[in-house]
């Protein structure tokens, strides 16, 4: 055979542009209160604490006026913008148009960047005050919001977050979310006192996930913060975090005069989160 045969090789390519692995969605939206804000630097949130009845022992007593106790917390919201564009002539000389595409890679990563923010709230600085100036941080709060350093994931610090929330009269009928990473479902499913006939083994094995146990719907995240080589697996009760929405995720394509009416593609969102009650927030130290 010629050995000029190779000038004759067909040089084929794929259409489409297939995305690489990646968390699609938000995972926590919708699993915490959501309220639309007015644009600006800051939002507040005002609250009505526990108030006590007076018991009235004699007649004609002067009626009692108890303050009623009033809190306030805040979010200070945060715009998010990414853009990139798509070339004329890199269109005329590719098979593969990636315009479209980009908007869904965008909206993925908008997602993720809602879940950071609603993770960096569970466990950081909360503020509160009239015009948002206290800060609440994680480390000042009682030492029942924290627990379980030194070891993984285990049914008694499971147990013990559902306590917690439930001490505080949380409402579970508000529904309760407990996060985990995949290190933590291997905890779990290496577990025998979870993984027993007593804890529907065959289907927690069968699945290999944990949608809903011990009163959790479960949150899986590989986007979870860390103290120390510890992962924080923090359970809240929905209304304790709050993400506030200014803007939706917002996207268009739209031509650029001024890059040679290249299309740009572009999104946008402007949102921020907090924590709302200390107590309705537990986190769990799991080693990893």
């Amino acid at each position: 055979m010629s050995t000029q045969i190779k000038t004759a090789f067909v040089q084929m390519f794929t259409r489409g542009i297939t995305h690489l692995a990646q968390q699609r969605m938000s995972r926590f939206r919708g699993k915490v209160r959501e309220e639309s804000i007015a644009p600006g630097d800051r939002a507040f949130f005002d609250q009505l604490g526990q108030t006590t009845m007076t018991k009235i022992s004699t007649r004609h007593a002067d009626t009692p006026l108890i303050d009623t106790p009033h809190s306030r917390r805040v979010v200070f919201p945060a715009t998010f913008k990414h853009a990139d564009l798509v070339d004329k002539a890199d269109k005329l000389r590719t098979l593969n148009d990636p315009t479209n595409e980009y908007v869904v890679a965008f909206a993925r990563a908008a997602g993720r960047a809602i879940d950071d923010e609603i993770i960096a709230a569970a466990t950081g600085t909360a503020y509160t005050g009239v015009s948002g100036a206290t800060s609440e941080t994680w480390a000042s709060l009682s030492s029942a919001q924290e627990h379980g350093t030194g070891s993984g994931m285990t049914l008694a610090k499971i147990i013990t977050s559902n306590k917690v929330l439930r001490a505080a009269e949380n409402d579970p009928e508000e529904g309760f979310y407990q996060t985990y990473s995949q290190e933590q479902l291997e905890d779990v499913l290496n577990d025998s006192t979870i993984t027993s006939a007593d804890y529907n083994s065959v289907r927690l094995l069968q699945a290999g996930t944990i949608s809903s146990f011990m009163g959790f719907e479960w949150v899986h995240s590989e986007r979870l913060g860390t103290t120390s080589s510890e992962r924080n697996c923090f359970s809240w009760a929905k209304n304790c975090l709050l993400l506030g929405v200014a803007e939706n995720p917002t996207g268009r394509i739209s031509e650029r005069a001024d890059k040679n009416y290249s299309m740009q593609v572009y999104y946008e969102m402007d949102l921020g989160s907090t924590r709302m009650e200390s107590t309705g927030v537990v986190n769990m130290l799991c080693t990893e």
